[in-house]
């Protein structure tokens, strides 16, 4: 099946007549099922009570004609209180529940803003990763034609940007290295026109990032920090630092295999962050874009940093290795700092960064950390009007002890089992200056049950929410 979605005009004509007709696709809550109903001629009306069709959430049903074809569909939409209120995930259902080969329009008219969200939806529905199997092409497709009103260009670019931060975390480690990792980001540079280095190996200590080529060097596959440059250079200045660990055995602190099952996923935050800046621009924003990504392979083998190093970071902080499986908090110590040197208007990380913000938040909603307590609420805004939720974690200052080290400056993670999550940020904060706005997101990147449009496998948690905050501060 290869869903599409069709603009608001242009095609539409043509697509109906090879269709022979446009079919409605009715919308409706279960509050509001009996005043539809006592709008729709009499057979429909049983036709739906016959099928036991409740508008619940997801469910969709198709309605015959008078020649017993396919006339239209109605779509539930569960408690919804009114259509404004419309999410991307109401319509991510659709294109698997409508039948191959027709053409459907919404019948009723929706906000700008929800119209915009279910087209979103639909294209988040349309989502398959497929290359890896031996299959015949999928047929086509049901085709929506998008409502009025929406923003057709804006939901493409938000959808494609979150598709190739899927295809990036659902493809095998075997296959998506630092190496293949950093060849995303030059297509994508390509693409449009930014520049971009990788500092690879061994050079990564002559130019001084000493915690990426650490954590990195055991592996066979040479660790690199990508530095992707877009934009004028007069702009607001926002810089994403993306974590790239390819994957993750936990280093000579190895991890279980249950728990490494799932580390293809452990560069989620890389994808994320080159799909905030491949929406950025896409949308010509203006900008002095910035995207840092420490690209590694946290590997077991002789030459592995091991529990009881001592690391120097770029920034000149020592830093104790008490545990080699938190790893990911010392690559982006060094980008950070990078990043921050450079003092942007706004600098935002994404990292797949610990487990402890799972066991407090959930599957699907991130932690967010912010110096910055008026962007912290921001991001947090963002998030609700992008269907791309957050939650807010404090950092603690009373944890920051936790950090201490006996021989070092800091050690990398704590002695205790407590607050791992606001523990990780607080050794982020000490790369970061007060002054600079930064924020940091502890995401999943992953979606561990079956959802409409949220298959199991990746998902690019916050990309939707990070470009409307950088849109809203930086223009």
């Amino acid at each position: 099946m290869n869903p599409q979605l069709l603009p608001a005009d242009g095609a539409t004509a043509q697509e109906g007549a090879r269709d022979a007709s446009i079919l409605p696709l009715w919308l409706v809550a279960e509050g509001r099922l009996e005043e539809w109903l006592a709008g729709q001629p009499g057979r429909v009306a049983s036709w739906v009570r016959d099928h036991q069709f409740n508008a619940e959430k997801h469910r969709v049903l198709l309605l015959p004609g008078d020649d017993g074809r396919v006339a239209g569909a109605v779509a539930g939409l569960g408690a919804l209180p009114t259509l404004d209120e419309l999410t991307p995930w109401h319509a991510a259902g659709w294109p698997d529940r409508l039948p191959n080969g027709t053409t459907w329009r919404l019948a009723q008219p929706l906000a700008p803003l929800a119209a915009t969200r279910a087209c979103i939806g639909w294209l988040h529905g349309s989502y398959r990763f497929t290359r890896l199997r031996s299959a015949p092409p999928p047929p086509a497709g049901p085709r929506l034609i998008a409502p009025p009103g929406a923003d057709f260009a804006a939901a493409q670019s938000a959808a494609g940007a979150c598709a190739l931060a899927r295809d990036l975390v659902n493809t095998p480690a075997g296959d998506l290295g630092p190496a293949e990792l950093a060849a995303a980001a030059a297509m994508l540079a390509a693409e449009h026109g930014a520049s971009i280095e990788s500092v690879v190996g061994d050079e990564l200590l002559a130019r001084n990032y000493p915690m990426i080529h650490a954590v990195g060097r055991a592996s066979p596959r040479a660790p690199r920090l990508v530095d992707l440059r877009w934009g004028r250079p007069d702009a607001p200045r926002v810089t994403l630092v993306g974590k790239g660990v390819c994957f993750d055995t936990g280093g000579l602190d190895l991890k279980p295999s249950a728990a490494m099952l799932l580390m293809k996923k452990d560069m989620g935050g890389a994808a994320v962050a080159l799909a905030v800046a491949r929406m950025l621009m896409e949308a010509r924003a203006e900008v002095a874009l910035r995207v840092l990504i420490p690209a590694v392979e946290n590997s077991v083998a002789g030459n592995a940093y091991r529990p009881g190093d001592v690391l120097r970071s770029r920034k000149g902080l020592s830093v104790e290795i008490t545990n080699t499986d938190a790893e990911g908090r010392l690559v982006l110590a060094d980008a950070l700092a990078e990043a921050d040197a450079a003092r942007p208007a706004l600098l935002l990380d994404f990292a797949t960064l610990t487990g402890a913000a799972r066991t407090a938040l959930g599957p699907e909603l991130p932690a967010l950390y912010s110096n910055d307590a008026a962007l912290l609420a921001q991001a947090q805004a963002c998030g609700s009007a992008e269907c791309d939720p957050v939650w807010p974690l404090p950092l603690w200052d009373g944890y920051d002890e936790d950090l201490g080290s006996r021989v070092a400056d800091l050690a990398n993670a704590s002695s205790t089992p407590f607050a791992g999550s606001i523990v990780a940020a607080l050794f982020l904060r000490r790369f970061v200056a007060p002054t600079t706005p930064w924020a940091h997101f502890d995401l999943f990147a992953w979606n561990p049950r079956e959802r409409p449009g949220r298959p199991v496998g990746a998902e690019a948690q916050c990309a939707r929410l990070a470009y409307r905050l950088v849109r809203e501060r930086c223009g």
